[in-house]
């Protein structure tokens, strides 16, 4: 299996080995260097219906490269859209949802795959509106996110409450709905129009036994502080 390894300590690179042979798929844009017994293609992964749902759960584009080691053993340097950390999952008897933009690479045995969401959540979580892009497969994925990542161990009883845009990835076993940091008991839509008023925003909620990767840092709001200064 091709040999993914995270190096450096600031804006790592994703180092790939592989043998002859071998070939893994990543995100367009994604291949910064490759030692020429590669090759790279431009790629519909898993068919024209699947690209389409992936484009429009997490907005990836609608071709992946795939890079595969055609004339011996090779090397290659990949690197994510935003700067910060990367982590491998291994996939098998344990899959992962994956937030918007986070997925930077795969073995050639796992395979991303789109799910819908429910009404709450597809309307309010920043994870792909109505779809959202679950792992499947045998093999290894990379994910990226914004900043440093930690890992965090949900336990049944202790659920974990986290802004969305800190979110990479979550164990596909754990339960999850959209809520608002506001404790008032007004309802939903009154503790909504509180929490955007208070700045505390919208949150995931998560329940039962498993693994989330968060974030440091938010895009959203490093957004937000550039259009101000662009516009001061």
């Amino acid at each position: 299996m091709p040999v993914f390894t995270i190096t450096g300590d600031v804006d790592p690179f994703l180092h790939v080995s592989l043998r002859q042979g071998e070939k893994i798929y990543c995100e367009s844009g994604a291949m910064v260097m490759m030692e020429a017994a590669l090759d790279l293609k431009g790629k519909i992964t898993g068919g024209i219906g699947a690209a389409l749902m992936r484009r429009f759960a997490n907005g990836e584009s609608f071709f992946q490269q795939h890079i595969e080691a055609v004339r011996g053993d090779g090397d290659c340097l990949l690197s994510p859209t935003l700067p910060g950390a990367m982590q491998t999952l291994d996939l098998g008897n344990q899959q992962y949802m994956l937030s918007d933009g986070a997925f930077v690479a795969a073995t050639s045995g796992v395979e991303l795959k789109v799910r819908t969401q429910s009404l709450g959540n597809a309307l309010f979580a920043g994870s792909g509106g109505f779809f959202i892009t679950e792992t499947s497969g045998v093999g290894q994925a990379v994910v990226s996110g914004f900043g440093s990542i930690s890992q965090l161990e949900v336990e049944p009883g202790r659920d974990v409450i986290i802004d969305n845009a800190h979110v990479v990835a979550w164990d596909s076993a754990l339960r999850y709905e959209i809520s608002v940091t506001t404790g008032g008991n007004s309802g939903f839509l009154s503790n909504l129009v509180n929490s955007q008023t208070s700045g505390e925003g919208l949150v995931l909620r998560f329940s039962g036994k498993g693994k989330i990767l968060i974030c440091s840092r938010n895009s959203g709001s490093l957004q937000a502080w550039l259009t101000r200064q662009s516009a001061s």
